[in-house]
């Protein structure tokens, strides 16, 4: 994980509808950060409802939801079609923004080790500084968590 209190690696991406987005481009706007291993797989879906759930208080409070996976763009706009998902999703499938961020790490899953995106959550601030780090959260609870932080 990256330190709190540093400045967020700044980065652009595609993100569901084929659009360049840059962290940069929220400057000004809390940004809730928020990197998931896959697409419609059971808990990635239960974080990215919840976070669509609650999108209108996190705009309330003047922050932004972004989603990051090694997922293409045409998977991100599928998977934000078919569950109304009003924020945005970026594609990383060269793990440039996953490596910077701190969250492709060996992992165990059904006795194999693998590679994978460790599930994280990052609250930036206004001026692009790290205020929060969250390392292997709980998909269900991060994005109540993470309006509270807020």
């Amino acid at each position: 994980m990256l330190e709190i209190g540093t400045q967020a690696p700044d980065f652009t991406l595609s993100d569901q509808s084929g659009n360049a987005i840059s962290l940069s481009d929220f400057k000004g706007k809390k940004v809730i950060l928020y990197f998931y291993p896959k697409d419609n797989t059971p808990g990635c879906t239960k974080q990215a409802c919840a976070f669509g759930e609650l999108y209108p208080q996190f705009t309330e409070k003047g922050a932004v939801v972004i989603g990051i996976s090694k997922d293409s763009s045409a998977s991100h706009k599928k998977f934000a079609e078919k569950y109304n998902l009003p924020f945005t999703l970026l594609a990383d499938p060269e793990l440039k923004v996953i490596q910077a961020y701190d969250v492709w790490h060996e992992k165990k899953m059904y006795g194999k080790t693998m590679m994978g995106v460790v599930r994280s959550t990052y609250l930036i601030d206004e001026n692009g500084v790290i205020q929060k780090a969250l390392f292997k959260v709980k998909s269900a609870e991060n994005p109540k968590q993470m309006l509270e932080e807020i």
